[in-house]
């Protein structure tokens, strides 16, 4: 009865706190995927992004990571916009680095939970995760019942589509787990079709070092390959395709969150002011923004890829 109750606490206080859907599953080893983060990384599909090769086993195991591990709760926020920047020929940004960084938004309401959780049940132990430690989050999140992962490698969930972030506190706390949904991909490859860099190898397996957003968010590199020269479908900072075109997102809802809303001078940049974006202008634009992990030259020189 008492794992029953704290269970209702827990997915109540993530709605309250504004989380738009809450799932739960056992801490356990992730078999399953054990075996394709391997070979994943066996065909270096992660790129320069050695750090996916750290921590192996405790990307599989969440009680490597919180001691006496028992449950994981996962959350998904929505980021979803109907605004658009105003000039069609300007660099795109995706939209979820419209607004504030998501790693800030999230974190303050984990902090707030975990605090909540510990004033209410007691003795909990645990940790909050949004996207910074060795998590497997969409594993986490299809187990725990918050949808599929697509074809696309993105969370799917039936009532709202992909435009989420995915968090989760590892609890030492023994909580009602919920079990995993069906895949409703069915014979669909919009995605697939879409990819302007043909990332997305085969159903359900993304070559990362392909993919639009590590090219203009991860690789660190002064300049870009030049196989991609023209391919990049003028995103400057992340990419949107393999979402907008998936039949699932239309059914997506606009998010509640403030923090997200996009700065308005943002939204109004020409495709001139783009490229002759001063260091000033960007620390002032991106003051709390996801966009700072390019830095300014880095997001320069995505700029001048898709310019010069």
């Amino acid at each position: 009865m008492q794992r029953i109750n704290h269970t209702k606490f827990i997915k109540e206080k993530a709605l309250e706190l504004g989380f738009s859907y809450c799932g739960i599953s056992k801490a356990n080893f992730l078999e399953d995927e054990a075996q394709h983060l391997e070979t994943w990384l066996k065909r270096s599909y992660n790129g320069k992004m050695s750090y996916m090769e750290n921590h192996f086993d405790k990307r599989l195991d969440p009680r490597l990571l919180v001691d006496g591990a028992k449950s994981v709760v996962s959350l998904l926020l929505n980021y979803q916009t109907d605004e658009l920047q105003q000039d069609e020929s300007a660099p795109k940004l995706s939209k979820y680095a419209f607004g504030e960084d998501y790693h800030y938004v999230i974190k303050d309401k984990l902090k707030v939970f975990l605090e909540d959780i510990q004033s209410v049940i007691g003795e909990v132990s645990g940790r909050v995760f949004v996207d910074s430690a060795p998590v497997m989050d969409k594993a986490w999140a299809k187990k725990s019942g918050l949808g599929w992962v697509g074809k696309n490698s993105n969370l799917i969930h039936p009532k709202q589509g992909s435009f989420f972030f995915i968090a989760e506190l590892i609890l030492d706390l023994e909580l009602e787990a919920d079990g995993p949904i069906k895949d409703y991909c069915g014979t669909c490859t919009r995605c697939i079709d879409a990819c302007p860099t043909d990332a997305i190898v085969e159903p359900y397996v993304v070559d990362g070092s392909k993919c639009i957003s590590y090219l203009t968010i991860e690789l660190k590199d002064a300049i870009l390959p030049t196989e991609f020269k023209g391919k990049m479908d003028n995103w400057m900072f992340g990419c949107d395709v393999c979402q907008d075109v998936c039949p699932w997102n239309r059914f997506a809802k606009k998010h509640q969150e403030p923090r997200f809303n996009p700065n308005d001078k943002l939204l109004s940049l020409s495709q001139t002011d783009w490229k002759e974006l001063t260091n000033e202008v960007f620390s002032e634009l991106f003051k709390l923004s996801a966009v700072k992990r390019t830095k300014f030259d880095g997001l320069q020189r995505n700029i001048e890829f898709l310019t010069e």
